[in-house]
């Protein structure tokens, strides 16, 4: 119901103007074209010195946005930009723990630990996991699944990290993930598994298999081979400089705060690919790595290849994905809800000349 809640939103500005939030969320539609008066109002707005930061930084994104779409790139990244810097102050972030976190990660779980834990998780193969880093399709391949007869599409779900957080009870000196892990008997495991899947239950409508598409859960795929390996990962990947720099424009509502910088962002995107890639090595085939590209690309050949994947048969309505009616609560809502484009490959290179900083960072796993 696009165009009441597009109404709803002016509605709001008309009663109250310097209401940023309601710009903001008109331009993170993404398919929403403001009218030239919106524009100058907003842009009013910035120049006001009473306007707070929160109000001035969805402001920022908006007409960055609304930039893009005109494909006037450098004052988009203008906006962007400025956005960014004030949203980076509010965020608490350490890179420095998320490089440490890869690490135990990697130490723990090696191809022993997996070996020494085989058969002790559940054989329940419902949950279809997607991947990977924020605004790199992973919102497409939900709808693409979510649109088959039996799949139930869900929505970003936090029950993975919420268990992987009580697995502590079970740990004597409550030790953090994944240490705590070491101290589990044989029967946690399974319980593990039992209380995701309990506590998953609400969301699904009966059919056999249900979708948990939560980016950040990429960390949790160890944990997930051996509690439920029957369980499906579906990795989405994008450009790197499109995932990075899609999600350096994306203004989050909450969470991602590695998001608002380019040398943090940067760095992030490389532990996500150093982690993926010890999950390949480790746990070769339980991870399937999909490319935005290539379903823009090939469709009926992505969509054959992931059913394959999830031992699905065929489902016309996977090819029709953006006809299909369900609540879509992500920044591609509206996006997913047209047919296939490809205006979003490649988009980084309308920006090239200001992202030296990043692609200096990615250049080891970059192949321009």
């Amino acid at each position: 119901r696009q165009e009441e809640g597009v109404a709803m939103y002016r509605k709001a500005i008309a009663t109250k103007p310097d209401h940023s939030e309601a710009y903001w969320s008109l331009a993170n539609l993404k398919t929403f074209r403001f009218e030239e008066h919106e524009i100058q109002a907003m842009e009013s707005l910035l120049e006001s010195v009473e306007l707070e930061d929160s109000a001035r930084v969805q402001i920022h994104n908006a007409l960055g946005l609304q930039n893009e779409a005109l494909k006037n790139y450098d004052q988009a990244f203008f906006h962007f930009d400025n956005c960014n810097q004030l949203r980076r102050q509010e965020e608490v972030y350490d890179p420095v723990e998320t490089e440490s976190g890869s690490d135990r990660i990697i130490e723990i779980f090696n191809q022993q630990f997996f070996d020494e834990h085989r058969g002790l998780g559940s054989d329940d193969d419902s949950p279809i996991f997607i991947v990977g880093l924020p605004r790199s399709g992973s919102t497409l391949i939900e709808q693409i699944l979510a649109s088959h007869k039996l799949v139930d599409g869900t929505h970003e779900l936090g029950d993975l990290p919420r268990v992987a957080t009580r697995i502590r009870r079970f740990s004597k000196s409550r030790s953090r993930f994944p240490e705590n892990l070491l101290e589990l008997a044989p029967g946690n495991w399974k319980s593990i598994a039992d209380d995701y899947i309990d506590s998953t239950r609400k969301y699904r409508a009966g059919a056999p298999f249900f979708i948990d598409k939560n980016p950040n859960n990429f960390i949790f795929v160890g944990l997930l081979h051996v509690i439920m390996p029957g369980a499906k990962i579906i990795n989405a990947i994008r450009h790197p400089l499109d995932s990075c720099f899609g999600a350096y424009k994306q203004l989050f509502a909450s969470g991602q705060p590695f998001t608002y910088d380019f040398t943090e962002l940067g760095e992030y995107y490389l532990q996500y690919q150093r982690l993926m890639n010890h999950w390949h090595e480790v746990a070769p085939g339980f991870v399937l790595d999909v490319h935005y590209e290539n379903v823009v690309g090939d469709l009926d050949g992505q969509v054959d290849r992931i059913l394959d994947f999830c031992r699905l048969p065929f489902d016309e309505s996977c090819l029709r994905f953006h006809e299909t009616e369900r609540a879509v609560k992500t920044a591609s809502s509206e996006q997913v809800r047209k047919p296939i484009y490809s205006s979003s490959v490649n988009l980084w290179r309308n920006y090239e000349g200001h992202l030296d900083e990043l692609i200096e960072i990615l250049e080891p796993i970059l192949q321009l």
